[in-house]
């Protein structure tokens, strides 16, 4: 698991600077919770999240009393949200647009602590109409009666870590499900009333196109609300890194995962799904407009991407409030030791400058179908006029390149081809 960032020392009481308040001309973002559960039965091989298995945490900070752990973080986070300099200062008391349990495994823990969590930041700060609440699942860790129970406590989106369809694919990664189970857990989850999101994973060493056409064309068939395709990244201090740097494991290949994301992009554009964000697609619903966000994107992760607000909490989690980011103590003991001593969990954080969020404007936002706004643009970037003013700029160039296109350049949004999807990472780097 990578280490956590540098920073600041937070304060003891986890008081926030009261730069966090919202400007007079900046507007009131969303609000959002992120809820960590860190425990996974088994450890995936490939996996460097902060999660445990109950072998590794031995005898303390156990999952039967971790629901009391986050309710304790989400009482300080009211009291640090309401103080009175903050509230002075423009804080608005905002309810939540977005929840989103992840992990680990949150359905490691009952369905009645994951209510009970979510009961708690009801009660706390309220939820918003039409909230969007979405718990991430393995589909051999929830049955029929866990999904209705969790859509009774007021969850309305599950998203189920499917990865492959391929048996010998999934061994290799260390997933413990049987892919004909996926079907069945969708079907249950659609019966309680549930939005589903499938996550696919390609790359995986020894994984064959025909392979990856398989697991794409499986969870198509499934017609899920939302389908997420992400590149296997061989992370150092996993256990697939020691197997590849002991040469077990190829490195996955470049141009392997290149192919596998057209042909992933062709099929799901194929079966109704738009992609919104370079690893993400939503089914196409009859509402929605041409070049706008999809109503089945997942609302959650779109407040990151555009620089929204939310708390984050759990071990290891990270938050953002108005420009201010910090992060919790990494290990579950001692993240509940700060708690049960009345202390914020925080370990540290950062006050972003100008600089530094325009940066971060620009890396999330390029990532989306509805393009980054040039209105604001940096200095590095160039406004769009200086693409019609005769001299070449970086986005003219990489409009030339293909990478960006020049229609929606010209009117002042920077819209990623197929072929910028496919190089993200080096148009952020040419941008900034």
């Amino acid at each position: 698991m990578p280490a956590l960032p540098d920073g600041e020392t937070p304060p003891d009481d986890g008081a926030l600077p009261v730069s966090a308040a919202p400007g007079p001309d900046g507007g009131v973002p969303d609000f959002g919770v992120y809820l960590h559960v860190p425990f996974c039965r088994v450890r995936c091989g490939y996996c460097d999240f902060n999660t445990y298995t109950s072998a590794e945490l031995g005898g303390g900070a156990n999952a039967e009393n971790y629901a009391d752990t986050a309710i304790r973080e989400i009482e300080l986070a009211a009291g640090v949200l309401s103080a009175p300099a903050l509230t002075a200062a423009g804080m608005p008391a905002r309810t939540v647009s977005t929840v989103f349990v992840g992990g680990g495994t949150p359905t490691m823990l009952p369905p009645r602590d994951l209510a009970r969590m979510l009961g708690a930041v009801r009660d706390t700060w309220g939820l918003a109409d039409g909230v969007e609440v979405t718990t991430e699942a393995n589909p051999d860790s929830v049955g029929a009666a866990d999904l209705q129970e969790l859509a009774d406590a007021g969850f309305t989106r599950v998203s189920f870590g499917m990865q492959s369809a391929v048996p010998s694919v999934l061994a290799t990664l260390d997933r413990t499900h049987d892919p004909a189970r996926v079907p069945d857990v969708v079907r249950w989850a659609r019966a309680a009333g549930l939005e589903v999101s499938l996550d696919l994973i390609y790359g995986t060493p020894g994984e064959s196109l025909e392979d990856w056409r398989r697991s794409v064309d499986a969870a198509a068939a499934l017609e899920p609300d939302h389908v997420s395709a992400y590149a296997l990244v061989v992370e150092p201090g996993t256990k697939m890194g020691a197997q590849v740097r002991r040469g077990e494991l190829p490195l996955p290949d470049d141009d392997d995962a290149a192919g596998k994301y057209e042909l992933a992009d062709d099929m799901l554009s194929a079966a109704g799904y738009r992609w919104y964000e370079v690893s993400n697609f939503a089914r196409v619903h009859p509402a929605d407009r041409p070049g706008a966000t999809p109503r089945h994107a997942s609302r959650h992760n779109l407040s990151y991407w555009r620089g929204q607000d939310w708390w984050g909490i759990g071990p290891g989690a990270h938050s953002h409030v108005g420009g201010v980011r910090w992060w919790n103590a990494k290990h579950p003991r001692a993240y509940a030791h700060r708690l049960e001593q009345g202390l914020s969990p925080a370990a540290g954080r950062e006050v972003l400058d100008a600089e530094t969020r325009e940066l971060e404007r620009i890396m999330l936002g390029v990532r989306l179908a509805e393009g980054l706004d040039l209105a604001s643009g940096s200095p590095a970037v160039g406004g769009a006029e200086s693409l019609t003013g005769g001299r070449p700029t970086v986005v003219q160039e990489l409009c030339d390149e293909g990478l960006l296109e020049a229609g929606p350049a010209a009117a002042g949004r920077l819209v990623l081809t197929r072929r910028g999807r496919l190089l993200a990472d080096a148009v952020v780097r040419a941008l900034t």
